[in-house]
């Protein structure tokens, strides 16, 4: 409830959740907003159950490091390639202290998609 809370009261262009099971998507698209909800994941049957919640898009993700910054470069590359971002707009990276752990969500980011923003 606090991401979508801090999304509806903030200019962000994108929820970021690294899931294992989908809870947490499926929590989010229970509260209506127009901002899209991004499940990272690297379990296809998840990837299947969150492309039917509303306004979440499953995407394959499956990175062997444990290091936060790898992960976030890893989420903000597919993102920028998939255009859903563009640099310099504010996401929400929702997570767990421990990765490959299903049910321990526990965390919430603010980031700035890194890069130069592009000119409009």
């Amino acid at each position: 409830m606090a991401v979508m809370y801090v999304a509806n009261h903030l200019e962000v262009r994108a929820i970021i959740a690294l899931t294992e099971s989908g809870s947490t998507p499926q929590w989010m698209s229970r509260v209506r907003s127009d901002i899209p909800v991004f499940a990272f994941t690297r379990h296809e049957g998840t990837r299947r159950r969150v492309s039917m919640y509303r306004g979440v898009y499953a995407v394959a993700f499956d990175v062997e490091s444990s290091d936060p910054a790898v992960v976030q470069q890893s989420v903000f590359d597919a993102l920028l390639q998939a255009g859903a971002v563009s640099p310099g707009e504010l996401v929400l990276l929702t997570k767990g202290d421990q990765q490959g752990v299903s049910g321990r969500t526990n965390a919430m980011q603010i980031l700035t998609v890194p890069g130069v923003p592009a000119a409009r």
